[in-house]
């Protein structure tokens, strides 16, 4: 995926290759108690999001398979959000033009 990215997918008109895979980690932010000036940094831990780029398994979803896996801190637990590996895929509809992708690599 990050050579897809790094050729310029989504933003050249072509779409991530089968066998992409992301990660996210979600954080509840707090406000830093240390820096001088205002500075968001992660407090407690929300959700654990995969998606993954298999045409011919999810084809009904943009060839995409998400999954989203909330955390309890309570019980120190996850739990699925939803069932089915389109769980996500309404959310990312309003990014079909990027190849349901939210998130753009950033130039380095």
């Amino acid at each position: 995926m990050i050579e897809a990215y790094r050729a310029g997918v989504p933003g050249n008109g072509t779409h991530f290759p089968d066998g992409s895979k992301i990660a996210k980690v979600h954080w509840k932010p707090k406000k830093s108690a240390d820096a001088p000036a205002a500075t968001t940094v992660p407090d407690v831990l929300h959700d654990v999001d995969f998606i993954a780029k298999d045409s011919k398994r999810f084809p009904d979803s943009g060839g995409w398979g998400y999954a989203q896996f909330n955390y309890d801190a309570a019980s120190d637990a996850f739990a699925p959000e939803g069932s089915g590996s389109d769980c996500g895929n309404t959310c990312h509809t309003i990014v079909v033009a990027k190849d349901y992708i939210f998130t753009a690599y950033p130039k380095r």
